[in-house]
């Protein structure tokens, strides 16, 4: 699915890009303004989510998820509950900071490999991607095992 998500919802945007969703936030983009948004999520073809009651019921090219929580579980429940996705990928494909796709880092020692930054575990050891647009590296760490468990905590909810 994608998502354009307004600035009310930013809680939510790492999870569903590591669902595999494309998810645009409307804070990335300064749009602020219902009408910019409404525009972005026609234009882009997106389902808008937001917290606004005049802004999802004015949602209509696109449609929207209106969301009443104010917390990120909650509203994962919420998103859930509408039929959104909320399993991890098996392969990330939306890089967590810019929504950009992501590749994954050969492994190969030779021919060109990239090697990973100091902060990020070397290729030859662990599956890594990194971003094409901003370059960020990605891997399944500690965040990823806490998004995992915060996902599976809302599933057993259902």
């Amino acid at each position: 699915m994608r998502f354009l998500l307004d600035v009310m919802c930013g809680g939510l945007v790492a999870y569903l890009r590591m669902c595999g969703h494309d998810t645009v936030y409307a804070g990335d983009r300064d749009l602020e303004a219902d009408d910019a948004l409404l525009a972005c999520a026609t234009a882009e073809d997106r389902t808008l989510v937001t917290r606004d009651v005049d802004l999802a019921a004015r949602a209509d090219e696109s449609g929207s998820i209106l969301l009443e929580s104010l917390e990120v579980d909650d509203q994962l429940a919420e998103l859930s509950n509408a039929g959104v996705d909320l399993t991890l990928a098996d392969e990330p494909r939306f890089c967590g900071r810019c929504n950009g796709r992501l590749e994954a880092v050969d492994r190969a020692a030779s021919s060109g490999a990239v090697e990973t930054p100091e902060y990020a575990p070397a290729a030859d050891e662990t599956d890594v991607w990194r971003c094409r647009a901003c370059g960020q590296f990605f891997w399944r760490g500690s965040h990823w095992e806490r998004v995992e468990r915060t996902l599976s905590r809302i599933d057993a909810d259902g």
